[in-house]
């Protein structure tokens, strides 16, 4: 299945760090530009249930994600879709894939009380360190911008101490960070 375990940490930035972080850390010169696609339900359903369910273009490939809690971090099921599939979810017809369907019908969810909400563009930066990757996002969505860093790790005790050594480092105070996804759809309820 295609399924994997995603143990991250992230911190909300000033562009003030944000910079900081990117001249004090060997990130590469450029950013790549991804764009996600959120979906909800009109009851907000996946919300309630903890999950997410998004599509993600970056370079001109399209995947299909589901995001459910999972004791170890999120659990994430994958499938590839293509760019006319993709339209065709954007204009309210979901297309079944084998993975996120099976997980979507075991949540109860059924494809077509799925509506597309609106998308979140983010220039992303990253670089691995030693058994760490490090992430730094610029995210623009629904007239707002903010700047994140994450560190996904393969261990949560691992993770959380190089985190925390991290913004000790740089001193960034620790923020309270909802997911990109809820910082979508809070700015939805403003708008």
């Amino acid at each position: 299945m295609a399924q994997e375990i995603e143990i991250e940490f992230k911190n909300l930035l000033t562009q003030q760090e944000y910079h900081r972080l990117l001249s004090q850390i060997p990130f590469p010169a450029y950013s790549d530009t991804q764009t996600n696609y959120y979906f909800e339900t009109k009851d907000l359903a996946l919300q309630q249930l903890g999950c997410a369910l998004r599509i993600r273009e970056k370079n001109g490939f399209y995947r299909l994600t589901l995001k459910e809690p999972h004791a170890q971090g999120l659990l994430e099921t994958h499938d590839f879709i293509t760019k006319e599939e993709a339209e065709a979810c954007f204009r309210g017809k979901m297309v079944e894939k084998p993975e996120t369907s099976a997980q979507l019908h075991e949540l109860g969810i059924s494809l077509s009380s799925l509506s597309y909400f609106g998308s979140l563009i983010t220039e992303r930066r990253e670089v691995q360190k030693e058994d760490i990757l490090l992430v730094l996002d610029y995210s623009t969505y629904n007239g707002t911008s903010d700047y994140e860093l994450e560190l996904e790790a393969t261990s949560t005790k691992n993770g959380l101490a190089k985190f925390n050594e991290l913004l000790t480092s740089y001193r960034i105070p620790k923020r309270d960070t909802p997911n990109k996804i809820k910082r979508f759809f809070s700015t939805l309820n403003t708008m």
